[in-house]
């Protein structure tokens, strides 16, 4: 019986000089790509590794909630899409993150690469300047794309952070 291990990948790079729909979609592309890259050779037990107690954190967690961050900011909320939520926030405000102690880290994986596709389907040809309302606990507010790729680049470059961490308690691995 072969061990999964999560693919190496070919990681993107981000342009040095282009317009700015090809820079916004080029660093978000590189970020995506730098997660797998932190995740690439472990096995789903590796990928499951808290990062340190008391946090349950995981590169695993990362996948979940990135493949949910980019259901939610990309395809429900920009485009209007009613699809339901990958998991039940009714109760715990971190159910992305927690998924990962029984979560199928190939199946994980493969929802996260169709979720990418899925939101970069769900812009194409979209004008940045497009708008989407939402609404919070303060209030309604409008939204543009281009907040919504800035925000994706940010969030993802916050946890590439972690899982840079988390990759270097695992086995060691450092690095861009």
């Amino acid at each position: 019986m072969t061990t999964w291990r999560a693919p190496e990948i070919d990681r993107s790079h981000e342009p040095l000089v282009a317009d700015e729909r090809t820079m916004l979609e080029g660093w978000l592309d590189h970020h995506r790509d730098t997660l797998l890259h932190k995740c690439a050779g472990l096995t789903a037990e590796q990928l499951r590794t808290a990062s340190v107690e008391p946090s349950g954190l995981s590169l695993l967690g990362l996948v979940l909630h990135m493949t949910d961050v980019e259901r939610s900011w990309f395809r429900q909320r920009f485009a209007g899409q009613d699809l339901p939520d990958l998991f039940d926030y009714s109760t715990d405000i971190d159910a992305d993150f927690h998924a990962a102690v029984g979560a199928d880290a190939e199946a994980a994986f493969a929802a996260f690469r169709a979720e990418v596709e899925a939101a970069r389907a769900a812009t194409e040809g979209r004008s940045l300047d497009e708008t989407f309302m939402l609404t919070r606990s303060d209030g309604t507010r409008t939204f543009s794309l281009r907040w919504a790729y800035l925000h994706m680049i940010e969030e993802y470059a916050r946890h590439n952070g972690h899982a840079d961490l988390i990759r270097e308690r695992i086995d060691g691995v450092t690095g861009d």
